[in-house]
This record gives C-alpha cells, sequence and structure tokens, in this order.
C-alpha cells in the first residue's frame, strides 16, 4: 500500500484476553490513521457488549473489553460491522491553541536546529508555526501527545544522547513529529521552545486538554508572558 492510499482490509489480532488488536497498516500511513480515528468514532458511538476502553494510535486501535461480558470473537465481529456500515457524518475535531515561547534560555537546541537544516534562527521558528498540527496518538507518558506535521525542512533525526532532567512544558520535535512535555524527564528530541499551556488538565472527567484526531495551532509568546495558562478552549 502507497502512503495516503486507502487501507487494506484490517488485521485483528488478540491481545492477552481481554483486547483485540486492530491493525490497518505496517508502517505509519496518513489513510491508514484516518481509518483508526472512522473505527474509533463509530466504536464510541455504537461500543460493543462489555466495552471497557479504546486506545487509538498511529495505525492500530486496541480495544479492551470485560472478558466475563465478551470474548475476542465476538468483539471482532462487532468492529468488522462497524467498519462495513457506511462512513457516517464526517469526523470533527477541535482546533487547540498552544503558547510557545522560543527564547534562547526556553530553547537550548534551536541554534542546532538552525544550524542541522540550513535555516536561520528566525526561519526555523516561521517554519514550527506554520505547520498544520494533528494529533496522532497519547503514549511513553501521561498526556504525551504526539503530534503529526512538523513541516519537512524541520525534519531531523533524534540526538544521539539524552539530555537529563527536561522541564515540563518544552516543545520538542524528531523527524515528523512534535510534542509539549508534560513531565521533566529525559529526553532526545530537539528542544526548541517552552509552553505555558497545560496538557494535563487536572479534570478526572478530562485529563488530557485533547482528543486525539484534534488540529493544534502554535502561537508564539514573549518570555515576559511565559506563565502558566488554562488548557485552551476547542475553536471552530
Amino acid at each position: 500500500m502507497t502512503p495516503g492510499s486507502p487501507p487494506d482490509a484490517p488485521l485483528f489480532r488478540p491481545v492477552a484476553e481481554r483486547a483485540v488488536m486492530v491493525e490497518f497498516a505496517a508502517v505509519q500511513d496518513s489513510a491508514a490513521h484516518r481509518a483508526v480515528l472512522r473505527l474509533d468514532h463509530a466504536l464510541a458511538a455504537r461500543p460493543c457488549a462489555g466495552f471497557c476502553e479504546a486506545v487509538p494510535a498511529m495505525v492500530s486501535l486496541l480495544v479492551v473489553f470485560d472478558p466475563l461480558v465478551t470474548d475476542h470473537r465476538q468483539v471482532e465481529a462487532h468492529l468488522r460491522g462497524l467498519l462495513s456500515a457506511s462512513a457516517g457524518p464526517r469526523l470533527r475535531h477541535a482546533l487547540r491553541e498552544v503558547q510557545v515561547c522560543y527564547d534562547a534560555d526556553c530553547a537550548p537546541d534551536l541554534a542546532a536546529v538552525a544550524d542541522r537544516t540550513g535555516l536561520s534562527r528566525d526561519a526555523v521558528i516561521a517554519a514550527h508555526l506554520a505547520g498544520r498540527y494533528e494529533v496522532a496518538m497519547y503514549g511513553f507518558a501521561p498526556g504525551y501527545a504526539y503530534l503529526s506535521g512538523v513541516p519537512g525542512p524541520l525534519w531531523l533525526d533524534r540526538k544521539q544522547s539524552p539530555l537529563r532532567d527536561v522541564p515540563a512544558g518544552s516543545v520538542i520535535i524528531a523527524a515528523a513529529q512534535c510534542l509539549i512535555t508534560t513531565l521533566t524527564m529525559p529526553t532526545g528530541w530537539w528542544i526548541i521552545g517552552r509552553s505555558p499551556t497545560r496538557v494535563l488538565t487536572g479534570d478526572a472527567g478530562r485529563p488530557f486538554l485533547f482528543d486525539v484526531g484534534d488540529r493544534v495551532r502554535f502561537r508564539r509568546i514573549s518570555r515576559a508572558t511565559l506563565e502558566p495558562v488554562a488548557p485552551g478552549g476547542p475553536e471552530r
């Protein structure tokens, strides 16, 4: 399958005794990711018996169920029914705004990114702000929302050695992905800014700012205004 083409029939794999993995592609692919979001949306509207949660990823959807209520075969049959049904209404996702400061003390790798890409510092910032970002998945740590859409001129492999104690709120990039860190942790990604926008909301009913599939727009702020702000509301 060529990237961006309609996905082939998905593979269904049992995971332990309480989950089914639906795989739409073997490598990262935009069409496969759209298929993941469509199935996730359909399952939320029509959950199977014993449904517990669904975890969307780049090209797969993990469906967790209660094994005392149902089994792999019945869950797979329900998912196949959802896939064979009509596409339904067009998916609508929120546009979220994330503030970012690119001053030197907030962006320790900005000069290195400029050097490796052959761009000026200002051109790196402009390219990052111009990216069309979408929340592709959560992973690695609480609230770590992997954003696709980093512009091609900024694509860099990860660093050879990770940096310790990278502060929460760091805006980091690697290859085609961007992320706003939520914890103080090591990272081998390139640190190009700092954001006061909280991805961890503190709301048990909605613990993360983003939903998978949401679009994200970065807005530049000055160092003087780098203060914590409430989670950004959706824009349409």
